[in-house]
């Protein structure tokens, strides 16, 4: 196949976000590379479907490689997959906690070390986490520690890395969420959820794909930690 479209690669990319940044994604003329632990096959050739664990190197490795094999080039990354488990801190188990570090931070490290491997060779790419702004501003009823240890890392290293390759043409940035209608948050939570929000609702999966879209565009924009949260960041 050529090699002059562009290609994404989009983790947890099986529902909610993740599938919709496909769509976006195709809609734009990418060719995109989707991953998520239980994918189906899709039917659009410019899609490449693999299914796996993210926290296993082996998922990350054949979602690059066979990327590379199929389409030729990796031009985006998108960290969409995540783990979020509310727990009072002293609750939490080894199983959460390997869980949620597994996702949020050892799956970004992998899929994020290949992906600039292959964007260096290139001399352009763009890389993007989703991330939380309870890291920014935590909330006495939302008990999220461990997301905050993860999440929060993403966004420390989204500015570290960006300064890393800003000379190498690729660029590094990062989306922070307040509360998003996906499978994750029950319609009966919606009303509770957007008093969390000051604007008073919580936001929508089209909300994210556009900033995500608009960081693909703005070439002059990296170690950017753009908030699409309702003003959380902001304050209360």
């Amino acid at each position: 196949m050529g090699t002059e479209q562009k290609v994404a690669v989009i983790t947890g990319a099986s529902q909610g976000i993740g599938a919709a940044l496909v769509k976006a994604y195709r809609d734009r003329n990418y060719r995109v590379v989707a991953t998520a632990r239980t994918i189906r096959p899709s039917n659009d050739d410019d899609i490449l479907t693999i299914s796996g664990d993210i926290a296993d190197r082996k998922t990350a490795q054949r979602a690059i490689s066979e990327g590379m094999a199929r389409f030729g080039r990796i031009d985006t990354l998108v960290n969409n997959a995540g783990i979020f488990i509310s727990k009072p801190f002293t609750q939490y188990t080894e199983a959460d906690y390997s869980a949620i570090l597994g996702v949020n931070t050892t799956g970004f490290f992998h899929t994020t070390q290949l992906a600039i491997a292959e964007m260096e060779k290139q001399g352009s790419g763009h890389v993007v986490q989703i991330t939380t702004s309870l890291v920014d501003q935590a909330t006495a009823g939302i008990p999220a520690a461990l997301a905050s240890l993860t999440k929060g890392g993403l966004n420390a290293v989204t500015k570290s890395l960006a300064i890393e390759y800003a000379k190498r043409g690729i660029r590094v940035n990062a989306v922070s969420l307040g509360v998003i209608k996906t499978p994750m948050n029950p319609v009966e939570a919606y009303a509770q959820l957007g008093a969390l929000h000051p604007v008073g609702h919580i936001g929508e999966i089209s909300d994210v794909v556009d900033a995500v879209l608009y960081l693909e565009s703005a070439g002059f924009v990296t170690g950017e930690i753009l908030h699409v949260d309702g003003g959380q960041s902001a304050g209360h």
